[in-house]
């Protein structure tokens, strides 16, 4: 039967060679050459579970075994090969993120609950762990970053977790739990992606006229 630290490794695994697949083909919509391509790559793939680890005070997953690092490495430079052929990258690279940030996710909010007792931390690592992999990517990319066009992103991330650790709190199995709440998180962002759904955006009343001489609050 799989344990929680071994269900951990799968969950970064998963989520490691996904991301790194998203980074190698901003990689290629910005043209690099295959060293590019192999570094978005291990850039996006390990970079969420990077800072989850130094968030929590534990050793970094890629620096324990060398296995996530070789998936990047091997995933940026079949990329480099392939991407040509991938039709429209960017829908590619949104269906892809879906699955890397359900994965991460739940990998982060079981990591901070194998490690500690406070149920919001383990959710607030699983939002840092599963959203952090995809902002990297498109800043270091200088893509629009993903948090900023109201996409059903980091609420998909803060329901996996929660759902996710609300049941490990009831003491439902540890995969039973995971597998609940990596669905919670895919879901709504695959629903999302597919119907472009859009959370709300906040919508600011006009001010008044700015009068210099009116020293008062010009604010509504």
């Amino acid at each position: 039967m799989m344990t929680a630290v071994d269900l951990i490794w799968v969950a970064d695994l998963a989520a490691t060679g996904i991301f790194a697949v998203t980074g190698a083909l901003v990689a290629s919509r910005k043209r690099m050459d295959i060293f590019g391509f192999v570094w978005f790559a291990a850039l996006t793939g390990v970079g969420g579970g990077t800072l989850r680890d130094l968030c929590l005070g534990v050793p970094v997953f890629w620096v324990e075994t060398p296995l996530p690092l070789m998936v990047c490495f091997a995933v940026g430079l079949i990329m480099h090969f392939v991407a040509q052929w991938i039709g429209s990258r960017q829908r590619v690279i949104l269906w892809f993120d879906a699955y890397g940030l359900a994965f991460a996710t739940i990998a982060g909010a079981l990591k901070a609950t194998s490690l500690q007792d406070f149920a919001l931390i383990s959710v607030v690592m699983g939002i840092f762990s599963g959203s952090a992999g995809g902002i990297i990517r498109d800043v270091i990319g200088q893509e629009t970053s993903i948090i900023l066009r109201r996409e059903v992103y980091v609420s998909a991330a803060a329901l996996g977790a929660t759902v996710f650790v609300v049941l490990h709190n009831f003491d439902v199995a540890t995969m039973t739990a995971a597998a609940f709440g990596f669905l919670s998180c895919l879901l709504p962002r695959i629903l999302a992606i597919h119907f472009a759904i859009q959370l709300p955006a906040y919508r600011p009343r006009a001010g008044r006229e700015f009068d210099p001489h009116n020293n008062s609050d010009q604010s509504e």
